[in-house]
């Protein structure tokens, strides 16, 4: 299992919300350019940025996260108020390497079956989408956490994987952004329903013991952000599980 650092950016600050709520944030005394340096290195070559301007359909941070991505190395796993055909295509012609999207996905039910036919850079684009999956209660989330979806967890999964899309960022809204271990139990349920989904686990994850937690769950990686910035898990302890993890692989 592979470890993806992450960074949510509001206003070009390196932020976190608890439970997605833009009202309870907590803002970070670095910035991003920071932070991807810190990151890089041997074994970690991707990180996980999400654009919380662009989530609320303000995309004025799109030009300095552009800057950035096109002067680094690390690949970068981006999400944020995708809901265009177009807009997947821009970022990806941007050189963002996977792009998440979520609510369109959920909201409107031609998106994924056009994006399951478009090719990007002469590959299909759904080899770099992941489907973001937010879940309070076994009840999919969206629209920030605002709206609830009548679409049942795992019928979701199977459309999705019907139409070629196989990784799934996973979070646990009630674990998001408290530090008090990762939703197992749900990864478990998914993971059981469908062994084949690459799963990415999102909150909660709190110490290097919830890695390990995961890790034995044939999970193939996890978004790690609060406890890093909470010193709950240094940028070293990443570093060296994801060489051992290659090296091992």
């Amino acid at each position: 299992m592979y470890i993806i650092p992450a960074v949510d950016i509001l206003d070009q600050k390196v932020v976190r919300l608890r439970e997605g709520k833009y009202e309870d944030v907590t803002v970070y005394d670095t910035s991003l350019e920071e932070m991807i340096a810190k990151y890089q290195g041997n074994g970690t070559e991707l990180i996980h940025i999400i654009d919380l301007n662009g989530a609320k359909g303000d995309f004025s941070n799109q030009s300095y996260l552009f800057d950035i991505i096109h002067k680094t190395d690390m690949k970068v796993q981006y999400g944020g108020g995708v809901r265009s055909i177009e807009k997947v295509k821009e970022l990806i012609d941007a050189g963002v390497h996977r792009v998440i999207v979520g609510t369109q996905a959920i909201t409107n039910p031609t998106f994924l079956e056009e994006l399951s036919h478009l090719y990007c850079n002469g590959v299909k684009c759904s080899d770099h989408i992941v489907i973001a999956i937010d879940v309070l209660d076994e009840v999919i989330k969206y629209s920030g956490w605002m709206e609830s979806s009548p679409i049942k967890l795992i019928n979701y999964i199977d459309r999705c994987l019907k139409l070629g899309f196989f990784r799934f960022l996973c979070t646990d809204i009630n674990k998001d952004g408290k530090l008090g271990g990762a939703g197992v139990e749900l990864y478990k349920k998914l993971l059981d329903h469908s062994p084949i989904i690459k799963l990415i686990a999102s909150g909660g994850i709190s110490s290097m013991d919830d890695v390990r937690e995961l890790d034995s769950l044939r999970i193939e990686s996890c978004v790690i952000g609060k406890a890093i910035y909470e010193q709950r898990i240094s940028i070293e302890d990443i570093k060296e599980w994801n060489l051992r993890q290659l090296i091992t692989f």
